[in-house]
């Protein structure tokens, strides 16, 4: 082949023939391993080194002693193969949290899964599955991790300031020993053609650096930043891991209709917060739920799944703020002063009044009822602790056990379960009991649950207990004189959760810089071009271009054929002249190429 058609092989569509040829197994294993003995050994010296700032990975040590040991563990510590499999680690370890109560979660719950798993419960305490994301050994993988992460970033990130401080290595001797490599000869001189290779290079935005006879050029340091932003992110989201379970605050609170709710602890019917959290920061205001309106799907295979849920609210902030106006929404909570107040669920209340011997009214409340199931079915207690006595004149409680539904199918058309959760046929069921509620015990006790250990039945005409199902404005008549109850109408409420998460912020630039960082590492390769221009005896320029990249692929040959091609056009192809070579050192040889080039 003539010199001229070797030529034409610098253009994008012959390069990637051309760089197949070269020996590339030696020089991609350098540039991954950036292994200085290896690279010597494919004489490419520094050229091949320091592509990436990943550490050489030590050998197990042999009678080095503690000190040595130590290094070496440190040195695995903070490899980012053990990094990953840390954070494997915790997210293996975060399965449990999710599959089994929390205690700082729902302590309810815990308690009856240790009713429903008796055998696990010794087991389970031991390893503290109910307070995993506080439990040693998860906490031991999350300082590991941290530990890791920093162990490992810190080197590496002072070295790739090193690497962009300094100029791209010189061109190693044998280019034609790189993966991706061309050559041709031209009329113009070695200084011409470094010009317009410098002028090219640093057109395409490559770092260059001109020696005697050579041109270096490098680019592509944005995929190892993006390797070390995206290691900083996983630090950063672990920062934020740590001060949300800090500082967090959570509570939850049920409103009825036309009732307020102000930010203090007392008001919350249950809180739960970091344990560096201080009360005091509690942001200062209160709401009024002014209305609560639902609406649902009346027909078709979807009927009663709810299509809106809107809670309307005065909002004052701060001890002399200005009362405002707010609608809070599911997935759209009101956000005040570093606190998000989320709407959460809804329900009915009914209003009941009970009436004493005399006559006289002794209750009268909106009793929030909780719902059992999708259609509003509910269940709670009317407890009646102060102002009635029996017929002895002696004080005693009064209890009813209540099931309230939206829409009743009717008489002897099943039991006590609602149709449609709106309100179109609402039936209220009572059954009385009287005695101790056992609410002066000091125990906690359960609003919407009646404990009935310490109290009697009321008993019909039939000797069962008493019970009677009401229509609103309808009044249940206690046997025996005792008594009345009445349904007096209809409220309803909704539960509002306000939290304040003070590291999301933080978790969600993390996870953006991630993200952006793993796209730079992924897409973005780190490569060096070289050109070299050397004059032969007989006036002729040889041009020799070659690149590497950190690893192998047909990219780098594509990119140097590309600018090869445009070297090209200013330094075109000079005629054959027998005499030259066209590879290799020219202090080697000054004889013809016996197969007339090198491909």
């Amino acid at each position: 082949m003539s010199t001229t058609d070797n030529t034409k092989a610098a253009a994008p569509a012959d390069t990637a023939d051309t760089a197949d040829t070269a020996d590339t197994a030696d020089t991609a294993d350098t540039a991954d391993t950036a292994d200085a003995a290896d690279t010597e050994a494919a004489g490419l010296g520094e050229a091949g080194a320091q592509l990436s700032t990943a550490p050489a990975e030590d050998a197990a040590p042999s009678g080095i002693g503690v000190f040595g040991w130590a290094r070496w563990f440190w040195r695995q510590l903070t490899s980012m193969r053990v990094a990953l499999l840390l954070l494997l680690l915790l997210s293996l370890g975060s399965i449990p949290g999710s599959l089994i109560p929390q205690t700082q979660v729902d302590p309810l719950k815990v308690e009856q899964w240790k009713r429903d798993h008796d055998f696990w419960v010794p087991a389970a305490e031991k390893l503290q599955l109910f307070d995993v994301y506080t439990s040693f050994w998860f906490s031991a993988i999350y300082l590991l991790l941290f530990i890791s992460l920093i162990g490992c970033i810190v080197p590496r990130t002072w070295q790739f300031v090193g690497q962009l401080r300094s100029r791209p290595p010189a061109a190693p001797k044998r280019l034609d020993r790189l993966p991706a490599y061309t050559t041709w000869r031209t009329e113009a001189a070695p200084e011409q053609v470094l010009a317009h290779a410098k002028t090219l290079l640093a057109g395409r935005r490559f770092r260059t650096d001109t020696a005697e006879d050579s041109v270096a050029a490098e680019k592509g340091y944005l995929r190892e930043a993006g390797n070390l932003v995206f290691h900083i992110a996983l630090i950063l989201m672990l920062v934020a891991f740590a001060t949300g379970q800090l500082f967090k605050s959570e509570g939850g609170k049920l409103v009825l209709r036309g009732t307020s709710f102000s930010n203090v602890l007392p008001q919350y019917d249950d809180f739960k917060s970091g344990s560096l959290f201080d009360t005091d920061d509690l942001p200062k205001f209160s709401f009024k739920l002014d209305r609560f309106d639902a609406t649902f799907e009346k027909t078709g295979p979807q009927k009663g799944t709810p299509r809106d849920f809107k809670a309307y609210v005065t909002v004052s902030e701060g001890a002399d703020g200005a009362p405002r106006k707010a609608e809070i929404e599911v997935n759209e909570p009101l956000d005040i002063d570093g606190a998000k107040v989320y709407l959460l669920g809804h329900g009915y209340a009914p209003v009941i009044s009970v009436t004493d011997r005399q006559g006289e009214v002794i209750f009268k409340d909106a009793v929030p009822m909780l719902p059992q199931d999708s259609n509003l079915t509910s269940s709670g207690a009317v407890k009646v602790t102060d102002g009635y006595r029996d017929k002895d004149g002696k004080k005693t409680q009064l209890g009813f056990a209540a099931w309230f539904v939206p829409t009743f199918a009717g008489q002897n058309k099943g039991n006590m379960f609602s149709q449609f959760p709106a309100l179109d046929y609402p039936v209220l069921a009572l059954s009385a009991y009287h005695g101790s509620l056992g609410v002066d015990s000091g125990l906690p006790q359960n609003v919407y649950q009646l404990d009935t250990r310490k109290m009697n039945k009321f008993l019909g005409a039939d000797g069962e207990l008493f019970k009677q199902m009401l229509r609103p404005g309808e009044t249940m008549t206690l046997p025996d004189g005792a008594g009345s109850v009445k349904f007096e109408g209809i409220e309803r409420w909704a539960t509002f959760q306000v939290s304040q998460q003070p590291g999301n912020g933080l978790a969600l630039a993390g996870a953006a810089a991630a993200i952006l960082g793993l796209a730079a590492s992924l897409f973005i390769q780190r490569r060096r071009i070289w050109v070299r221009a050397e004059a032969l005896p007989s006036g002729v320029t040889v041009v020799r271009m070659a690149g590497l990249g950190r690893s192998e692929s047909a990219r780098l040959a594509e990119e140097l054929g590309e600018l090869a091609a445009e070297l090209h056009d200013k330094v075109p192809t000079a005629p054959k002249s027998p005499a030259d070579p066209v590879d290799g050192p020219v202090a080697d040889t000054d004889e013809e190429d016996p197969e007339g080039e090198r491909e």
